[in-house]
């Protein structure tokens, strides 16, 4: 009879167990991955290009329906930028006013989608100026005559192979591997040979800045089931593609879908 009344109470005992596991796990907020899309732009071409315009752009968000833009502005413009846009429906920071994604789209969506603009770009004029002068002394230094020309064969060989592809500013071929690898022929041996001496300025240094901006916004919000979309020139998209796979907190989705959306619209 013990025996019995101590099993029947063991038993009533667990299901107590159980039930208050439920109870609280259905309290408990669930912890959802957010969801992250990197748009390559191209900047100036935005204006001219007959397909990726500024109203592709434009119709690409509408579809993409962000919470969060993780902008190539650097966080001491943003304020100036939004303030300008603000006052008079312009943007006259000098930094910003350079991307017709920002001035053109970005700003202009605020007034009719819901999501929040965060300035990521590692970006300084400082840094930039001092990239430009160590740029022009080693072009003009005897002693680097190879490094120039590795440097500068690089560059005429990947966009070589970008032209013959016939896709040149093509968005569905921007936003494939085959283009990354294209844009890596010209990057590699520019960040090999000059990216130390280059210093904050260098390719990888200035990715690293960068990115240490886009991974304090997506720590943030962990967990929050969020869509990100980060909009950068489209040469940085590879490099930030290959860290954000390394995290195991969110789900990178494909362009192509958002693509196909608004083909058909």
């Amino acid at each position: 009879m013990i025996t019995k009344i101590a099993s029947t109470l063991l038993f009533g005992f667990v299901l107590l167990l159980i039930s208050c596991k439920e109870v609280n796990e259905a309290k408990r907020p669930a912890n959802l991955s957010n969801e992250v899309l990197v748009l390559g732009t191209i900047h100036g071409g935005h204006l001219t290009d007959t397909v990726y315009t500024t109203a592709y752009l434009t119709k690409l968000i509408r579809e993409i329906d962000p919470d969060f833009i993780l902008a190539e502005i650097p966080p001491n413009r943003f304020k100036e930028a939004m303030n300008g846009y603000i006052r008079d429906d312009s943007i006259s920071e000098p930094r910003v006013m350079r991307f017709p994604e920002y001035t053109d789209v970005v700003f202009p969506l605020t007034k009719q989608m819901d999501f929040e603009i965060i300035p990521t770009a590692g970006w300084t004029k400082p840094m930039a100026d001092e990239r430009a002068a160590k740029l022009k002394a080693i072009s003009a230094d005897s002693s680097r005559i190879n490094d120039w020309k590795t440097y500068q064969e690089g560059n005429r060989s990947s966009d070589s192979i970008y032209r013959s592809t016939g896709k040149v500013n093509d968005p569905y071929f921007i936003h494939t591997h085959a283009y990354d690898s294209i844009q890596d022929i010209a990057l590699r041996p520019y960040n090999r040979l000059f990216n130390v001496e280059l210093g904050l300025g260098g390719w990888e240094n200035i990715n690293i800045a960068h990115y240490w901006n886009i991974e304090k916004a997506l720590e943030k919000y962990r967990y929050q089931g969020k869509r990100f979309l980060i909009i950068y020139g489209a040469g940085h998209k590879g490099w930030f593609l290959r860290q954000l796979r390394k995290r195991d907190d969110i789900d990178i989705l494909k362009m192509q879908p958002f693509l196909d959306a608004i083909k058909v619209l």
